[in-house]
């Protein structure tokens, strides 16, 4: 039997917030998607979902918040220039970064920024 990762599932508080950090880190979410409980996007092939508290709570029959470091979404950033420009507008529209830019032993430009419900985003080159 063969798989293939087809959607990664984010949780989030509210739903706004959430998809203007999204948007900030480039993907193109339409506005009007701000006030939906589930939001879908496709990004090379593989489908980005949102959903709300309530959804999830549906869904898996009760949600409690999860604590401590629970998944990482890794961005490949077409040079360590694009990493850095990034981390920067993302910090400034008011996003935590985790760990500024640097040269990593692994030979990658790396910087580590956190989404408004505390997921680890990481930023390579």
């Amino acid at each position: 039997m063969a798989i293939k990762l087809d959607m990664v599932g984010i949780v989030v508080a509210d739903m706004k917030r959430a998809l203007d950090f999204y948007r900030v880190l480039g993907f193109d979410i339409p506005e009007e998607e701000n006030d939906r409980p589930h939001v879908e996007i496709k990004h090379d092939g593989v489908r980005i979902a949102f959903d709300t508290v309530e959804v999830a709570r549906d869904v898996y029959g009760a949600w409690e918040a999860p604590s401590g470091h629970r998944i990482e979404l890794a961005f490949l950033c077409g040079s360590a220039a694009e990493l850095d420009e990034l981390y920067r507008k993302i910090t400034e529209n008011g996003y935590e970064g985790r760990r500024e830019p640097w040269d990593a032993f692994w030979g990658q430009r790396y910087a580590i920024i956190a989404d408004p419900d505390g997921n680890l985003i990481s930023l390579f080159a």
